[in-house]
């Protein structure tokens, strides 16, 4: 690594620790509060509007105040709510050629493309088969896709607060009410983050219009070939069954318009990952500065990281927070290392042509294909590695042009759960899954009941562990097995090999684990890709999401018991490492001959040259 690298590093999880501190006690109270009850000072007149969304809803009593749910009323809504919403994502898709706010005349999205986006988007994973400038209206980005990136954020904050409720209450039925909790996090959280977000980076250069698409001359003309194209739509072939190219020549180039800023800060604040561009975070609309590039990178661990100290206020012990925080820094420092040691170093085949892998004299030699030229390797791969570890998906890099081992890395990421600050409100309840896994793995060495925050930990938990453990595991890996078994899914893949394998491999880790980003190389807006994917994105979701909210209410309905000197203290050093391990060792332990076939056997091949 280089001093760049480390200082940057450092800096930015300084800034980290400062802005999510408070922040987490903003999470605290939205969490903590009855309903109607403004968690800050100045916040009351959004008291009235939370007020008459429950009324409007028909979830308030006569005296404005709501009920509390258990468990299955809560999974029940919370499923009714995600499928409403990914049938008006459908919907929208497939009629927006007959609605406004579509200057670009965009025709309707094929079913199999509706399908996909629709549940990426419910989902929080925002995979993205399409390029958002050719293919979605300004309706569509605006009311279902930035809308999604608001409730999917929302319903995975309600799920974290539920499982803490579950081990804050002692003996209760209720795990708190869905409609509440995702009113309350939208309102008071999501919405007031993004608003100011959204005009720091208007600030910054990010666009905010609603203007047709310029064409603009270009500088010099640019002369390009293509494949041609006859009267069907299909490209034509000559007698060998070759492609016929045609050349042509161009003046102007269009340039896509659109309400990007507002789009891209809940894109970033809620973990989502969407871009309004196929460029994504690449894109100088969406991503126009040094600054920005920074920004968004800590608006994607913002809230999973005040999600953290929230955790430790509403359990009553804020150490608690800090070791669940100290647990996923550590992993995360640990691969961000290695992402950035990996790709500041030559690439072999590059080096042997005798190819100047350097930008300039501030950045020097290193693995450059691939990354973003106005930010340079040190920015790049931090940011890589964010977006990975925190189940975002935006990139501002081909992750496809990375080395073997720096690859590998994001895809490491994302197989270990989701739990290195993951998804907004995903991340936490997902290493609270683990949290419990370490005890009772610590209970066994011990001989003795594992404890958890004063609850037992108990047969049926371990069973609902297990489950959510272990749901996007065999998502990934099954899907991966069929799709290198099919003749459609190996039709994807434009990189054959090991490398081509591990297209595959993330294209599925990223879709289980609700991530969203891609490693690129791989043509997956086909039937067979956007069905495949789909189902992962959405049992990834709430194949875990529905266990969970079980052990919240059966962690609600126990005594919490008295801390005693048997008690496993888990706040401490020892308690942290033990919980890295669990994550580590279960996440390795699953992916281990998946990632031999792909990302290790490829470094070997390069480097044994």
């Amino acid at each position: 690594m280089t001093t760049q690298s480390i200082i940057l590093l450092v800096v930015f999880l300084a800034a980290l620790l400062a802005l999510s501190y408070p922040l987490g006690i903003l999470l605290a109270r939205v969490g903590d509060g009855g309903a109607a009850v403004s968690p800050m000072r100045g916040l009351g007149w959004l008291g009235k509007i939370e007020s008459l969304l429950y009324r409007a809803a028909g979830i308030a009593g006569k005296d404005g105040k709501t009920e509390g749910q258990n468990w299955k009323a809560y999974a029940i809504a919370l499923m009714l709510f995600n499928g409403l919403g990914a049938l008006a994502t459908y919907g929208l898709q497939r009629m927006q050629a007959f609605l406004p706010l579509n200057p670009q005349g965009m025709a309707n999205v094929s079913a199999d493309s509706s399908f996909n986006t629709a549940v990426s988007f419910v989902s929080n994973t925002n995979w993205q088969g399409y390029g958002g400038e050719s293919t979605m209206s300004y309706l569509t980005q605006m009311l279902v896709l930035a809308g999604q990136n608001f409730f999917s954020a929302a319903t995975g904050i309600a799920v974290a607060y539920a499982l803490i409720r579950g081990f804050s209450s002692r003996s209760a039925k209720s795990i708190g009410n869905f409609w509440v909790d995702v009113t309350r996090s939208t309102l008071y959280v999501l919405l007031p983050l993004s608003f100011i977000f959204a005009i720091f980076l208007v600030g910054q250069g990010a666009i905010q219009n609603f203007s047709a698409y310029k064409d603009v001359a270009l500088m010099d003309p640019v002369t390009y070939t293509q494949p041609k194209v006859g009267a069907d739509g299909q490209p034509l072939k000559d007698a060998k069954g070759e492609p016929v190219t045609e050349t042509l020549t161009t003046s102007t180039q269009s340039i896509a318009m659109g309400p990007v800023a507002s789009q891209e800060a809940i894109k970033m604040l809620g973990t989502n990952g969407g871009g309004f561009f196929n460029a994504n975070s690449a894109h100088p609309y969406e991503n126009p500065t040094a600054l920005t590039n920074f920004a968004q990178m800590l608006a994607i661990f913002l809230i999973p990281a005040g999600l953290c100290f929230a955790f430790g206020r509403m359990v009553g012990d804020q150490r608690q927070g800090w070791a669940v925080l100290a647990a996923m820094t550590v992993l995360f420092v640990a691969c961000t290392v290695t992402v950035m040691g990996a790709e500041q170093q030559a690439h072999p085949a590059l080096q042997a042509m005798g190819v100047d892998q350097s930008v300039n004299a501030l950045q020097p030699g290193g693995n450059m294909e691939g990354k973003e030229a106005r930010f340079g390797i040190s920015a790049t791969t931090l940011f890589a590695a964010v977006t990975t570890a925190a189940s975002c998906g935006a990139v501002n890099a081909w992750h496809d042009s990375f080395m073997p081992i720096g690859g590998m890395i994001p895809m490491l990421l994302m197989q270990f759960g989701e739990v290195i600050f993951g998804g907004v409100g995903s991340g936490l309840y997902g290493m609270l899954i683990f949290a419990i896994m370490a005890v009772f793995i610590a209970g066994l060495m011990i001989g003795r009941t594992p404890e958890y925050l004063g609850k037992k930990i108990q047969a049926y938990e371990m069973k609902m562990t297990s489950i959510a453990i272990l749901v996007t595991p065999t998502l990934v890996l099954a899907g991966t097995a069929i799709a290198v078994m099919c003749v459609d899914g190996k039709a994807g893949i434009l990189n054959p090999g090991a490398h081509g394998f591990s297209e595959i491999l993330y294209a599925f880790s990223s879709a289980a684990n609700n991530n969203g980003s891609a490693f690129g190389g791989l043509s997956a807006n086909t039937p067979f890709y956007n069905t495949m994917l789909a189902i992962a994105m959405w049992f990834g979701r709430f194949g875990v999401i529905v266990p969970i909210l079980a052990i919240a209410g059966s962690l609600a309905g126990k005594q919490r018991l008295e801390v005693n000197s048997g008690t496993l203290p888990t706040h401490g050093p020892i308690f942290v490492g033990l919980l890295v391990g669990v994550v580590a060792l279960v996440g390795v332990l699953n992916y281990v001959p998946a990632l031999a076939l792909g990302p290790v056997v490829e470094h070997l091949q390069l480097f044994a040259k």
